[in-house]
């Protein structure tokens, strides 16, 4: 295996920060090419997860990306890059999580925060219910925890929108953790290396893998280089993760009642209150659709409604 070079992983790894990455060294093409011949002709054998390390961490030192979350190991940090991320792309996130920051900086500014200020920080991001999730974990961290999110992942995954594979990426990211976890990226390099043949492939039968390939002197390092080569595969092959058991495709925004939910929500933070009617014509939308949604929004606490019109909570 490659000789390992400690050093602290949150600061920039690159000369060339946000590269996008999308080809290999030929040392590396050399690499990826012996590691699928050892897999096809022999299966998940030691010497193909050695390749595989080596394969994956010299692609992170050589061209991994230098993102905002990876300068920090502070757990508040943290939480909301691994929030912001689940549904979200990285260029979008970037630059959302810097204005986020300088608004609510600690758990404790987060969690006194009115949740309009909140809503308005978080526009363009979508999937607002990960902004009151993310609030709620911060007053649950404030109240019970004095302040300090807990290093724990059973009870990180009982906190609001925080799940198994998210509570596990922040006790990695921020206590460098050796977890064992699988998310989209990490799941599409396994099945390409390891089920290079296979359909359906379940969770179940990645993780056992991912355990033994896990590089735990520093899982910090190694799931920011799956990450970044789950970014490699998904520019250079076909998505491997349609051979997932688990596979879905998403459903089309444009359109949808979500991208409809964004724009009045939107729409009621920026005006402080509108009507329905207001709110179908400053949209274009259909009144009756309208009126289904912002009734639905009221319902789940987004906004406030009385007579018909709408404002902030």
């Amino acid at each position: 295996m490659i000789p390992i070079t400690p050093r602290p992983t949150y600061f920039p790894l690159s000369d060339k920060p946000d590269t996008v990455i999308g080809s290999l060294d030929p040392d590396q093409n050399d690499l990826e090419r012996r590691i699928l011949e050892e897999t096809r002709a022999h299966g998940i054998t030691q010497r193909a997860i050695a390749l595989f390390q080596d394969l994956i961490l010299s692609h992170y030192r050589n061209h991994g990306r230098d993102l905002p979350w990876r300068r920090t190991t502070d757990p508040y940090r943290i939480l909301v890059s691994e929030i912001m991320l689940q549904q979200t792309q990285v260029e979008r996130v970037a630059g959302k999580y810097r204005e986020f920051l300088n608004r609510f900086p600690d758990f404790a500014s987060l969690a006194r925060a009115p949740k309009s200020e909140i809503l308005l920080a978080w526009q363009g991001m979508g999937y607002n219910r990960r902004a009151i999730a993310l609030q709620k974990t911060a007053q649950r961290v404030v109240e019970e925890y004095g302040g300090r999110l807990p290093a724990d992942v059973e009870t990180l995954a009982t906190f609001p929108g925080i799940g198994k594979a998210t509570a596990a990426a922040i006790c990695a990211y921020a206590f460098n953790m050796p977890v064992v976890y699988i998310e989209t990226n990490i799941r599409r390099v396994f099945i390409h290396f390891f089920f290079p043949e296979k359909e359906g492939v379940r969770d179940d039968e990645i993780l056992p893998v991912v355990e033994r390939a896990l590089y735990r002197e520093n899982p910090r390092e190694w799931y920011s280089a799956l990450m970044d080569y789950g970014s490699v595969l998904k520019k250079r092959t076909a998505n491997p993760n349609r051979r997932s058991a688990s596979y879905s495709r998403q459903s089309r925004f444009e359109g949808s009642d979500r991208q409809v939910r964004g724009r009045l929500l939107a729409l009621v933070l920026e005006e402080g209150a509108v009507t329905e009617g207001e709110a179908a014509a400053r949209t274009g939308e259909d009144p009756g659709r309208v009126r289904r949604i912002l009734a639905d929004l009221a319902q789940e606490g987004f906004v406030a409604e009385s007579d018909g019109t709408y404002t902030c909570r």
